[in-house]
């Protein structure tokens, strides 16, 4: 009965922390002129923003790697319970989820490229036309084609996975419609970002409440227990057979 305890709880927990890790994440990118959903209206600006507050940049990916490090542990966790329900679907899950989180932590290589060149940009004087800017505009480009690529790979798995939830019933039916309409759309929204679409936020926002909601309710409620009760009843019955 712990057991049954612990690992929704630890789910919720894990849940609720890579939502939260990403949202602080993005907004201390953001705060630097940095923008989500597309290219900057100004590389200069951004680049001296960046140069200006090193130390929120470092932050932001520091945040960012942990965020990863969380997925990946949040993701061996969602193998090992849904797996029963369908190991095929579950193993693309955890291949799809790993590779976003690989996507992720390469990302914050290119932020922190464009912080060094940013930095060497306003030491040279911040000229108006520079190489300097072309490599910000280059790693700021190339952090956003990681970003829309990451998201891929996190929607694909997430559909996945909350349709295990879905199948399993260990929560409620509606949040795990929640999940899977969150995901599809944002995987909707991210194959017109990587074909040069501009795609307004908004799309991809239902993501971070249904994280949030289905982490909260872990926690709170947990698994269901007619669910969790017909799952060890199906497993004596296999062993007797």
């Amino acid at each position: 009965m712990n057991s049954d305890k612990f690992t929704p709880r630890l789910l919720g927990i894990m849940f609720v922390f890579v939502a939260v890790a990403s949202l602080l994440s993005g907004f201390m990118l953001m705060s630097l002129n940095y923008s989500m959903t597309g290219p900057p209206d100004n590389i200069s600006e951004t680049m001296i923003s960046f140069s200006d507050n090193p130390t929120m940049v470092q932050m932001s990916i520091v945040g960012f790697l942990i965020e990863a490090v969380a997925i990946v542990l949040l993701t061996v966790l969602l193998y090992t319970t849904l797996k029963t329900k369908n190991k095929i679907i579950a193993r693309w899950a955890f291949g799809l989820w790993i590779i976003e989180a690989v996507f992720l932590a390469v990302r914050q290589i290119n932020a922190f490229s464009l912080l060094y060149t940013s930095q060497e940009y306003v030491k040279a004087g911040a000229p108006y036309s520079s190489y300097f800017q072309t490599l910000g505009s280059l790693f700021y480009e190339l952090m956003h084609f990681s970003y829309d690529v990451q998201m891929v790979f996190y929607c694909m798995g997430g559909m996945l996975f909350y349709y295990l939830f879905l199948k399993s019933k260990y929560v409620p039916k509606v949040l795990s419609l929640f999940g899977i309409m969150a995901a599809s759309l944002g995987f909707i929204g991210e194959l017109f970002a990587l074909f040069g679409y501009d795609v307004p936020l908004y799309v991809f926002l239902p993501i971070l409440p249904f994280e949030l909601a289905i982490g909260v309710w872990l926690i709170v409620k947990g698994f269901n227990s007619s669910a969790i009760n017909s799952q060890s009843a199906k497993t004596d019955t296999n062993q007797i057979k």
